[in-house]
């Protein structure tokens, strides 16, 4: 059964040593699996609030700064680790000036 790609743009991926935080509760929201300028997907040890709406920071290789950005979890399901969930994100807000960051980064990445 072949499945059909609902993803806005590509998703590049990443090293496994990016950690998303949760800048409201400024903790870990998970460690970042791929990015993508309209979404991205995680895997962190808390599952997330279904539709949940999050702030978050992102602190890319190379990118002159951190990236914040508003995100939504659109799913997520446990992972094969006891305790992990993958779960992915569309971005809802983000800046000019971090969504220019942002593109740049995807075309060097």
């Amino acid at each position: 059964m072949s499945t059909r790609e609902q993803r806005r743009a590509p998703r590049k991926p990443v090293d496994a040593g990016i950690v998303a935080i949760d800048t409201i509760a400024e903790q870990p929201l998970g460690h970042l699996c791929n990015l993508s300028a309209s979404g991205l997907m995680l895997i962190g040890g808390r599952k997330p609030r279904s539709e949940g709406i999050y702030q978050v920071r992102l602190s890319l290789p190379d990118a002159s700064g951190n990236i914040e950005v508003g995100l939504q979890e659109q799913w997520h399901e446990p992972a094969a680790s006891p305790g992990q969930y993958w779960a992915g994100y569309r971005i809802i807000a983000i800046s000019t000036a971090h969504g220019e960051l942002l593109e740049r980064w995807l075309r060097h990445a």
